[in-house]
């Protein structure tokens, strides 16, 4: 699969993955809904899904053990079981579905991501655990298919009213058990092969790099205006997946 790549098109991966984890510093999530539409232009989605997906299982880890104190288990908990379920059911769509339909149905959702992030719908605080189920399923399935199932954790938390270090806190924990499942379930499948794995090596230090500036730009820029910008990056994103 490498040998098929043009230096040009290897640049342009490592110049979205370095944005994608730019916003992933600043925000604390967001990477793969960047890099994985604009990956999947280039290379196969068994390819980009389990390469975002390790990477940001790295950098969940950090995130998560850095901010541990802070981590509120009892909403988290109930979101686990049912997450696990969308794991398994998205393993048997991978290999099920046709490729360019799975395209299709990334590009799809995230366009709505996209609008549903440049309307800035706020939905109410403090709301049922009950919302575990379909935010654990829908999460665990679209985080396994397509790397970016993390804005239903995150409506998850923010319907829990967390404060801000506590949502930090445990979104990442989240995202680490969530992609301790799906690695595990990748490397069952056999989707982490040689050439994944070269470009994990290769995409780890820009990862790092990436993060540490979105760690350092984080408090000169506003919520707000990263919003717009992920919004209306997605739009294009999501619509050349659709067209492409």
């Amino acid at each position: 699969m490498l040998e098929a790549l043009s230096i040009g098109q290897l640049i342009s991966a490592f110049i979205i993955l370095m944005l994608a984890f730019i916003i992933r510093g600043i925000t604390g999530f967001g990477s793969a809904l960047i890099a994985i539409p604009l990956l999947a232009l280039m290379l196969p989605i068994s390819v980009a899904v389990p390469l975002v997906g390790f990477l940001d299982y790295t950098s969940a880890f950090a995130h998560g053990f850095k901010l541990r104190k802070e981590i509120q288990w009892q909403p988290l908990l109930p979101l686990l079981p049912f997450t696990l379920i969308g794991v398994l059911l998205a393993l048997y769509l991978f290999n099920t579905m046709d490729a360019q339909l799975l395209k299709k149905f990334l590009g799809g959702f995230i366009i709505v991501y996209a609008l549903y992030t440049l309307l800035t719908i706020k939905p109410h605080t403090h709301s049922s655990y009950f919302w575990a189920i379909p935010s654990g399923v829908t999460g665990g399935l679209i985080s396994t298919l397509f790397g970016t199932g993390g804005p239903f954790y995150v409506i998850y938390f923010q319907l829990q009213g967390l404060g801000k270090t506590a949502f930090r806190a445990t979104i990442a924990t989240m995202f680490f058990l969530d992609g301790t499942a799906r690695i595990v379930a990748y490397s069952f499948n056999g989707f982490y092969t040689l050439d994944t794995i070269i470009l994990i090596a290769v995409s780890l230090p820009i990862m790092i790099f990436a993060m540490s500036i979105g760690g350092h730009i984080h408090t000169n820029i506003s919520h707000q205006a990263i919003q717009k910008a992920m919004g209306i990056l997605l739009l294009f994103s999501g619509s050349a997946l659709i067209f492409n």
